[in-house]
C-alpha cells in the first residue's frame, strides 16, 4: 500500500496534533504565549508615554510603574512559559520515540529490508529531535511572534498610518523573500534528506557486518564508498545552503533599510510637528521587535522546511502498513496442544511465479516433520505462513481446529519457538537472552534450560557466569555456543510448536553432537518443523515433505522417499544431505530396496 506523500504544511499540522493527549496544558501555554506576545508590543508604547512625558515635564513616575509592573509580568509568564513547554515537548518526544519504536519492530522483514535498519534507526532519533525543536520553538517563540506581528499591526496604525506602512512594506519583502526561497529549495531539501538517508543506511549496513569488512580487507574501499557517498550529499546541500544564505542576507537588509526609514521619516513628521518624540521611539520600538519576530519567524520556516523530509520519513514510518493485520474480533489460542493443518494454502510474491501453491498437509500433536527441497522452493514461506509473519492469499491453517486468521497473532506465536540459523542474540547478558524465551523466568529456570541445552559448563566459564555480556549479535560466543543460547531460550519458552530452521547448519561435528542432544531434549512432546540440509537432523523425522517450485511433490518419511526414486532420493543422492560423522549413511540408503510404506503420521487435509 502506498501512502500519498504529506505536504509541509500536512507535516507541520500533524506535528502539532500530536500534542493533542495534553489539551488542557498546551491551551495553557498557548494562552500564556500570546499574553506574552502582547506584553512585548505594549511595552514599546509605554515606553514612548515615558519619553513625552519625561520632555513635556509631566508625571512620568505612574507610566514607569505600570511599564515596570507589566514587564515583570511578561519576565514571570516567560519563566513559567519556558519551563513548561520544555518539560511538555520532553515528554512527548519520548512518547513520539515509543510510538515509532513500537511501529517499527511489528512491520514485516520486507519492510526493515527494503528501508534497511540505518534509514528506520535515523526516521526514529532524527524525527523525534525535529519534533522536540518544533514543539520547543512553536510555544516558546513562534506562537508568540505571531501574535506580536498580529497585535503590533493595529496598535502602529491607531498611532501613525505612514509610520505603519513602513513597518507593512518590511512585512511584505520578508514574506516576499521567504516565500521564493522555500519554493526554490523544497525539492533540494527533500534530495538532502535521501541522501542523509543513504548514509544512515551504508553506516549501518557497514558496521552490521564489520568482520566481514575486516576479514576481506575492505576498509579502503568502504571509506572510498562512503566518502562518495558523502560528496554527494554535499553535492546536493550546497545549493540549499546558498539559497538560505542569500535569505539571511536580503532579510537583514531589509530591516537595516527599515529602521533607517522610521528614523528618517520620522525626523521629518516631528519637525512638521506631526509625531512626537515619544511616538517615534514607539517607532523604533515596533521596528526592533518586528525585525525581531520576523527574523524568528524565517529562521523557523528555514528549518521547517529543512526539516520537513526527516518529519515525513517519521510519518510514513507510523503510516506503514503491515501485510498481516489482525481482525478486530480476534481471540486468543489457548491451552495450544499442537494439532497444525495446512488447507490449500497459497501464497505468491507480487505477481511473479514464486511463492507456494495448494498445501495441505497434517501435523498430529508431538510428531516432527521435516520440510526439504531445492533453493527457493517454499520452504520458509511455509512457515512464515504458520507464524503469521505472511496472511496466505488462499486456504487456511488451523492450530487445534482454530484458523490462526481469527486468532490474535500474539497467541499464535506464543504457542511457537523458534531456533533459526542465525541465533538472533541480543547485545546483553546470557541471562537476559535466554530470558527472552520467557521474561518473567526465575533464575532457578533459566539455569534449567541451560543445562538442558548444555550450555551450562561455557556460560560458568564466562567471566560472571549468566551476568556475561555476549557484544553484539553474540560476537563474544562461538557459533555453537549462540545457537545453545538459542536452544535454551526456546527450550525456556516451553512453546508446544517448535521450528527449527537450519537449526545445525555450519557446525564442526562435535558441536553439532552437543546442539543435537539438546534439540533431541526440546523437541519431546512437541509439534516440531525441521528445515535443515543436515542427513542426520531430517531422517528421524516422522514425516519429511519435499517441495519444488512452492508444491509439495514428494511425502513421506525418509526411506519410503529415497525409495521411490523421486527428488529427494536425488537430493540424497547428488550430497544435498550431509551427515559429517557418517557419510554411508546416504549410500547405504539409496542402496536399500523397495521398503513397505509405513502409516504415515502425515496426511494431505
Amino acid at each position: 500500500m502506498i501512502t500519498p506523500k504529506l505536504s509541509t504544511t500536512e507535516v507541520y499540522k500533524r506535528s502539532l496534533m500530536l500534542l493533542a493527549s495534553e489539551k488542557a496544558l498546551t491551551a495553557v501555554l498557548v494562552l500564556a504565549g500570546m499574553a506574552i506576545a502582547g506584553v512585548q508590543v505594549y511595552e514599546q508604547v509605554l515606553f514612548g508615554w515615558v519619553v513625552d512625558a519625561l520632555s513635556k515635564g509631566n508625571g512620568a513616575f505612574p507610566i514607569i510603574g505600570m511599564w515596570a509592573g507589566l514587564g515583570l509580568f511578561g519576565i514571570v509568564a516567560s519563566v513559567i512559559v519556558s519551563i513548561a513547554s520544555d518539560r511538555l515537548a520532553h515528554r512527548h518526544r519520548l512518547n513520539a520515540m515509543g510510538l515509532a519504536f513500537e511501529r517499527a519492530i511489528t512491520l514485516p522483514i520486507s519492510y526493515h529490508a527494503e528501508k534497511g535498519s540505518g534509514s528506520v534507526v535515523r526516521a526514529i532519533l532524527s524525527g523525534t529531535d525535529q519534533l522536540f525543536w518544533l514543539w520547543l520553538s512553536f510555544l516558546r517563540e513562534q506562537l508568540s511572534a505571531i501574535v506580536s506581528i498580529l497585535l503590533l499591526i493595529p496598535t502602529a496604525l491607531s498611532m501613525d498610518a505612514r509610520m505603519a506602512s513602513i513597518l507593512a512594506v518590511l512585512a511584505v519583502v520578508y514574506l516576499a523573500i521567504n516565500i521564493v526561497v522555500v519554493r526554490k529549495t523544497s525539492d533540494g531539501q527533500a534530495a538532502v534528506e535521501q541522501y542523509h538517508a543513504n548514509v544512515f543506511g551504508r553506516v549501518g549496513d557497514v558496521l552490521g557486518n564489520v568482520t566481514v569488512v575486516q576479514s576481506y580487507s575492505r576498509l579502503g574501499v568502504e571509506m572510498d564508498a562512503m566518502r562518495s557517498v558523502m560528496k554527494d550529499l554535499l553535492a546536493a546541500q550546497y545549493p540549499v545552503l546558498t539559497w538560505w544564505g542569500l535569505l539571511t542576507v536580503l532579510t537583514r537588509a531589509a530591516a537595516t533599510i527599515t529602521m533607517v526609514a522610521v528614523f528618517a521619516v520620522g525626523a521629518v513628521l516631528a519637525s512638521q510637528g506631526e509625531i512626537t518624540v515619544g511616538a517615534i521611539v514607539s517607532f523604533v520600538g515596533f521596528a526592533s521587535l518586528l525585525i525581531g519576530k520576523l527574523d524568528q519567524l524565517s529562521g523557523f520556516v528555514v528549518r521547517t522546511y529543512q526539516a520537513a523530509p526527516t518529519l515525513r520519513s517519521y510519518f510514513e514510518l507510523l503510516d506503514a502498513q503491515a501485510n498481516v493485520i489482525e481482525k478486530p474480533n480476534a481471540r486468543a489460542i489457548e491451552n495450544v496442544a499442537g494439532r497444525v493443518v495446512f488447507e490449500n494454502v497459497s501464497y505468491r510474491y507480487g505477481p511473479g511465479s514464486q511463492g507456494v501453491f495448494d498445501l495441505n498437509f497434517e501435523v498430529q500433536q508431538g510428531k516432527t516433520i521435516a520440510l526439504v527441497g531445492p533453493t527457493g522452493s517454499g520452504k520458509t514461506t511455509t512457515l512464515s505462513l504458520l507464524q503469521r509473519f505472511r496472511e496466505p492469499d488462499g486456504g487456511k491453517i488451523y492450530i487445534d481446529g482454530v484458523d490462526i486468521a481469527e486468532a490474535t497473532m500474539a497467541s499464535v506465536r506464543h504457542a511457537i519457538g523458534v531456533v533459526f540459523q542465525d541465533a538472533g542474540l541480543f547485545n546483553r547478558t546470557i541471562a537476559e537472552n535466554i530470558r527472552v524465551g520467557k521474561p518473567d523466568a526465575t533464575d532457578e529456570e533459566v539455569q534449567r534450560a541451560a543445562r538442558l541445552a548444555e550450555a551450562h559448563d561455557f556460560i560458568m566459564r564466562k567471566p560472571g557466569g549468566f551476568n556475561f555480556l555476549i557484544g553484539e549479535r553474540g560476537l563474544s560466543l562461538s557459533g555453537g555456543e549462540r545457537q545453545r543460547l538459542a536452544i535454551a531460550r526456546a527450550i525456556l519458552k516451553e512453546a508446544p510448536i517448535l521450528i527449527l530452521d537450519e537449526a545445525t547448519s555450519a557446525l564442526d561435528a562435535e558441536t553439532e553432537g552437543k546442539i543435537k542432544r539438546a534439540l533431541d531434549v526440546l523437541r519431546q512432546g512437541r509439534t516440531t518443523f525441521i528445515i535443515a540440509h543436515r542427513l542426520s537432523t531430517v531422517a528421524d523425522a516422522d514425516t519429511i515433505l519435499v517441495l519444488e517450485e512452492g508444491r509439495i511433490v514428494e511425502r513421506g518419511t525418509f526411506r519410503q522417499l529415497v525409495a521411490q526414486g523421486g527428488l529427494f532420493a536425488r537430493l540424497v543422492a547428488e550430497g544435498g544431505f550431509t551427515e559429517p560423522t557418517a557419510p554411508e549413511d546416504a549410500a547405504n540408503a539409496l542402496k536399500a530396496g523397495p521398503v513397505v510404506p509405513a502409516p504415515s503420521t502425515l496426511t494431505p487435509a
